[in-house]
């Protein structure tokens, strides 16, 4: 334990161990609404390792929230305007087999659906940004090299201890309340007891970083974000990550043998990709891919987000893009209790509202993983006559529908409704099907507010207000809408009022009232205001509170 244990003076309201996306983006949403919080890390968070490489839209749109989307895009390091596509191929140097364009939505320009494009960008830049923007937050503090030794709770709040590693000693900290954001090594998971429930290594995965001046020009294929090289003698996943011809590579068949023999990753890429440069390898670190879900993500006052509590294979970009959905989710709730105008239940909606989103995309990120270069071979897929054309071409066909679902996903990105959620009052429509391409957005309580471009050129998500928000229509009763802002004055819940007079907003709100939550999602709608029941219901103060466990 280090010498000796000393109590802190500092007592933040909130304690987040993990300075990943999804500690950073719960540092950032509880430092927007005034709540003080301690982010610890152990780690320094530095080096090349790529992790994810796309922000989605759904997140993009909280960096818009948040007023940093503009510094994304500025840090892209290949340009907002590099192609986003997708290219397969037999390797960098032989022939092409399909194309996917604009995969993930990152092309730039104003989309009627969602009011930020999707970004391709390493995860340590993100972090950079999510890590200023944090910092700059009054009452947001980040210690590094400062590990999560112990954590326990009583009724009032939570007690840790932690390593202070640059100073080696030991310090005891209070909260309010503990946030787990670290991982899959979660320390703060094992401390509560959850145990993950799935299936573990569905894969062994090799990310090799590397430098090589003049790939880029050395291929016939233009630029892309992502080449599928699909061979029977290193099928893998290679494409532009940084400034400075920063690359990644990716096998898609490792096995026990190959890890054996000493992995000589220069002559793995050469040979991959048919292209003998000058590789220089800057990391390389191996990985499982495994689809777990936490039996629970929360006990009492400590609560679990990201890939503390749910794993799942990267293919379609969903891990860490979840983690800040999971952070946004928690955050707002743990501000509206810790601020009063939360009522008991509404911390128990986070898991119920999180676990069905986390159930879909570990599927579809299952099943894209069952999809990799290795499926996708074929005899004489390298055959240099009429018969290894006709090859590719019946594999470019079967490549254009499977890997549809990796790489057109806006119906998983936006389309996902909290259909079950003890604080979304339901209005009786029936619930869309799942669909994982086509996202139909709709005012439903439960799902994500529409999107609309207004006639001044800004977004109608930019006049939501900090809690909640009550669109009006034109046909709206004043007296309505004087009630509701009344009554949520009496119980200390924000309400922003908003009448857009856009004919694009009424047909996608088509009921008078739409009551919108912090989180942009729907949780109440109808033509006339019920009275404050409904902000009881939506604030969780009309919902028993749950058990702790």
């Amino acid at each position: 334990m280090g010498e000796e244990t000393v109590s802190e003076e500092t007592s933040p309201q909130v304690l987040i161990v993990g300075a990943g996306p999804a500690g950073l983006g719960l540092a950032i949403e509880l430092g927007h609404r005034g709540v003080p919080c301690l982010l610890v890390e152990r780690n320094n968070r530095v080096g090349y390792a790529p992790r994810a490489k796309t922000t989605n839209v759904r997140t993009c749109e909280h960096f818009r929230r948040w007023g940093i989307a503009h510094r994304l895009r500025a840090a892209a390091p290949l340009g907002i305007d590099h192609p986003s596509h997708v290219v397969f191929c037999t390797r960098l140097a032989g022939p092409g087999l399909a194309r996917h364009e604009n995969a993930m939505y990152c092309a730039p320009g104003r989309n009627p659906l969602y009011s930020e494009h999707a970004q391709w960008i390493p995860q340590y830049a993100v972090e950079d940004i999510l890590r200023a923007h944090a910092e700059s937050l009054p009452g947001v503090e980040i210690r590094f090299q400062c590990e999560l030794l112990d954590l326990g709770q009583d009724a009032q709040g939570v007690t840790a201890v932690l390593r202070d590693l640059q100073h080696g000693r030991d310090v005891q900290v209070r909260a309010g309340y503990a946030v787990g954001a670290d991982g899959a090594r979660s320390s703060v998971r094992e401390l509560i007891g959850t145990r993950m429930q799935g299936q573990y290594g569905l894969s062994r995965n090799l990310n090799i970083v590397f430098r090589a001046p003049g790939l880029a020009q050395a291929h016939r294929h233009g630029p892309a974000i992502m080449y599928w090289q699909i061979n029977r003698d290193v099928p893998s996943l290679i494409g532009p990550m940084d400034r400075g011809d920063t690359w990644f590579f990716m096998p898609t068949q490792v096995d026990e043998r190959l890890l054996a023999s000493g992995v000589d990753a220069r002559s793995l890429i050469a040979r991959a990709t048919g292209i003998d440069l000058s590789y220089e390898v800057l990391s390389s670190d191996e990985w499982v891919a495994s689809r777990l879900l936490g039996d629970r993500y929360r006990k009492g006052r400590i609560f679990l987000v990201g890939d503390a509590c749910h794993l799942h294979p990267p293919f379609g970009g969903y891990g860490m893009n979840m983690g800040i959905g999971d952070s946004v989710d928690l955050g707002w709730k743990l501000a509206a209790t810790l601020q009063g105008w939360g009522g008991a239940g509404l911390l128990d909606s986070y898991e119920i509202e999180r676990r069905p989103v986390h159930q879909w995309v570990l599927d579809e990120a299952v099943l894209n993983h069952s999809m990799l270069g290795n499926q996708l071979l074929a005899d004489q897929i390298e055959a240099q006559d009429e018969t290894g054309e006709q090859v590719r071409r019946e594999v470019g066909q079967r490549i254009l529908a499977a890997k549809m679902r990796e790489f057109s996903t806006l119906g998983v990105v936006l389309g996902y409704q909290y259909v079950d959620s003890p604080i979304v009052v339901p209005d009786g429509s029936p619930a869309a099907s799942r669909d994982f391409i086509n996202y139909v957005p709709t005012s439903r309580p439960g799902a994500l507010a529409p999107h609309a471009w207004l006639h001044d050129g800004s977004s109608l998500y930019d006049h939501f207000g900090q809690g909640f928000t009550l669109l009006a229509s034109a046909s709206a009763s004043e007296k309505d809408i004087e009630a509701a802002a009344a009554q949520a004055e009496a119980r200390r819940l924000p309400l922003t009022v908003i009448r857009p007079t856009e004919g694009g907003v009424a047909n996608q709100y088509p009921a008078r009232l739409t009551l919108i939550r912090p989180d942009q999602h729907v949780a109440w709608r109808g033509d006339a205001w019920p009275g404050s029941s409904v902000l009881e219901h939506v604030a969780g103060a009309a919902i028993p509170q749950g058990e702790t466990r």
